[in-house]
């Protein structure tokens, strides 16, 4: 294995001014499955190439999700609990669980986002970008995060949950705070996370009960009265799994509009591209998904000696797959720096892969093909005014805003 001086991709810091795509690309080439050493921790592998993450994400049985055994993120959730704001009432996330649990979850959810049972929801979402959009000052500098990126997929959770859509905002600032856990602006004390966290549950119990008392079609009926193996789920899972829904189906979306912005703004001749051709929208929803990679990582835990990419990896390893790197792979997608509405071929892991791959990812791309077509009709290029601020996150590749201008057809 080559030894390569690189800095601690769990550092956040890492990530504030921007990715480091030259140490992404620099690890790719020359240690794959790079060893990370931990100041705090025993150190975890970082697997870079497309095609090995893919293999660990195929074999679940082998590299584990569980919370038992430290869950989904580079933290042990078992030792910190979800949110990494230390032991809490939140319940295990079906993400943080292991076939045939997990298929069982899944088999809960997937029909609520089915078309048959999603009904005319593109009407709708095409409804509530028109007016979105219609809100939106052209010609001067906005913040397009607030004004159109944020509200479009919380709107869209909402109406899956059953609850008003004029709850955005109050999830907007639950999601920040759940992910956000290096973040001072969103986590500014354990007082002010605790308040978070019991604003939450209060909404989450009074939302739990109505659905065991009265079910409906939505998501939120769903996981309130799943049954595995004949038990019903408790009140714990069902917060755990309603935060997965709520940051996994705002997240992507939000932020692969926002960065989707930044590169029209650089590259405007992919915009003509799709002002031109509106069928290209077909390609460029999951490209923009790749080039933005909102989801950063997600990780596994070795449940026996394994090989990957030729590195020979331990029992116990915590095995880190970094998508952000999967999805610029030279390999793979060729120019794969560029970005190009036009791009076909393999399928990018923006969603994840294998049993974990996202259940909402069709969703999430048809509210991004939608809203850039409704601003085609409207805007003739973007001009980002200023960078826009970051996350501080290793996990969330996030905007806080965008300032830009949408010049006006």
């Amino acid at each position: 294995m080559a030894t390569i001086l690189t800095p601690d991709l769990k550092d956040p810091a890492l990530y504030e001014a921007g990715v480091p795509w030259d140490v992404f690309a620099e690890l790719r080439r020359d240690d794959p499955v790079h060893w990370n050493p931990e100041a705090d921790g025993a150190g975890f592998w970082s697997v870079m190439r497309h095609a090995d993450i893919v293999e660990v994400s195929r074999q679940p049985l082998l590299f584990s999700s569980a919370y038992e055994n430290g869950g989904h993120r580079i933290f042990n959730e078992n030792e910190v609990g979800l949110t990494g704001a230390g032991d809490s009432a939140i319940g295990i996330p079906f993400i943080s669980r292991d076939p045939p649990v997990h298929t069982r979850y899944r088999k809960f959810v997937m029909p609520a986002l089915s078309p048959a049972r999603l009904g005319d929801i593109e009407t709708r979402i095409r409804e509530r970008v028109t007016r979105l959009v219609a809100e939106i000052p052209l010609g001067e500098p906005v913040d397009l995060v607030p004004l159109l990126s944020a509200p479009l997929p919380l709107m869209t959770l909402a109406e899956l949950l059953g609850v008003s859509i004029d709850l955005w905002p109050k999830l907007y600032d639950w999601t920040n705070a759940f992910v956000g856990e290096d973040d001072p602006e969103f986590r500014q004390s354990p007082e002010a996370m605790a308040t978070t966290l019991g604003e939450f549950f209060a909404f989450g119990q009074e939302l739990f009960e109505a659905r065991r008392a009265e079910p409906t079609s939505d998501i939120a009926s769903l996981l309130a009265n799943a049954e595995i193996d004949g038990v019903p789920v408790p009140f714990r899972d069902f917060i755990g799994n309603l935060i997965l829904v709520l940051v996994g189906g705002n997240e992507t979306t939000r932020n692969s509009l926002s960065h989707s912005v930044a590169a029209f703004s650089a590259h405007p001749e992919q915009w003509q591209a799709i002002r031109t051709d509106r069928d290209v929208l077909k390609t460029a929803a999951p490209e923009m998904v790749r080039y933005a990679s909102p989801v950063m990582h997600m990780r596994r835990t070795a449940m026996a000696d394994a090989i990957v990419g030729g590195q020979e990896i331990a029992k116990g390893d915590r095995v880190v797959l970094w998508y952000i790197s999967a999805n610029r792979d030279e390999n793979v997608f060729p120019d794969a720096d560029r970005f190009d509405v036009r791009r076909k071929g393999a399928q990018h892991v923006g969603f994840g892969a294998g049993q974990h791959v996202c259940v909402g990812s069709r969703l999430a791309e048809m509210q991004l093909r939608i809203a850039f077509d409704m601003l085609a009709d409207r805007v003739t290029s973007f001009e980002v005014q200023a960078p826009p601020r970051r996350f501080r996150s290793n996990f969330i590749n996030g905007l806080k805003n965008l300032d830009v201008i949408l010049r006006p057809a």
